[in-house]
């Protein structure tokens, strides 16, 4: 009797441990979602991606819808990868979008209602409201290339300088290269600015969104990396706490 229950406790110990195992699971862990990799050699920013650093990392999704409603694949999937060195941020991000429109030829004029790329960025994840200060940037890369976010002042303004980029389009996929400095929150408009030199183990804040507008006056969708709570998903321009936390790994 007593050799009976033990071969039945050893079976339900054994039942209760069956799971996936620690290689089935190693896609999807925290430290795979949450390091940036090291490039060796600087990716050209020229929309390629024919680097090797681009080819050691899985895709990451865009796919959580923050403003609008239900959409199709077809009208928009997006992705991105993310590396560093000593000088930047690089950004690949892959995007599928049926319909490109860009209806305000002023770059500060409701540039959130063209179609465009936005990248958000905390230098060192410390989140806070970023909202007209510059805990974080929330940079809007148009489709001509501009790169606009808001002021102190409560009013739009170009920070070209501050990332390099360029998309290529084939058919209905746009990849978009980007090359991005980082400044903290110190970061001053009125005068000249250094930015951060990137180490090892520093941590950043990240998350990366792209306006959709395919025939209205106003964008349709907008589509984050990001899972946002509540009911008020578009706050990554206002509350960098939203955002990723990543590590900088070699």
């Amino acid at each position: 009797m007593l050799k009976l229950i033990i071969i039945i406790s050893g079976l339900l110990t054994l039942g209760a441990c069956h799971g996936p195992s620690e290689k089935e699971g190693s896609e999807t862990s925290s430290a795979s979602q949450s390091s940036i990799l090291y490039a060796e050699k600087p990716p050209a920013i020229d929309a390629r991606a024919t680097e090797s650093i681009w080819k050691k990392q899985d895709w990451k999704p865009i796919d959580q819808n923050w403003v609008g409603g239900d959409y199709t694949p077809e009208d928009f999937s997006g992705r991105y990868k993310l590396a560093w060195d000593q000088n930047y941020i690089y950004v690949l991000a892959e995007i599928i979008d049926d319909t490109l429109i860009d209806i305000h030829p002023d770059g500060l004029d409701r540039y959130w209602d063209d179609d465009c790329l936005e990248i958000f960025v905390d230098e060192d994840a410390s989140g806070g409201n970023h909202q007209y200060n510059h805990q974080a940037f929330a940079y809007h890369i148009s489709l001509d290339q501009r790169v606009t976010d808001m002021g102190v002042d409560s009013t739009a303004r170009y920070f070209d300088s501050h990332l390099e980029s360029m998309h290529r389009r084939s058919g209905n996929t746009s990849l978009w290269e980007v090359r991005m400095k980082l400044f903290d929150k110190d970061f001053r408009e009125d005068k000249q600015n250094t930015p951060v030199r990137l180490e090892e183990g520093k941590k950043v804040g990240f998350a990366i969104a792209y306006c959709d507008n395919d025939t209205s006056q106003t964008r349709e969708n907008f589509i984050g990396s990001e899972v946002v709570e509540g009911e008020d998903k578009n706050r990554g321009w206002i509350d960098a706490g939203i955002f990723r936390k990543y590590e900088l790994k070699k």
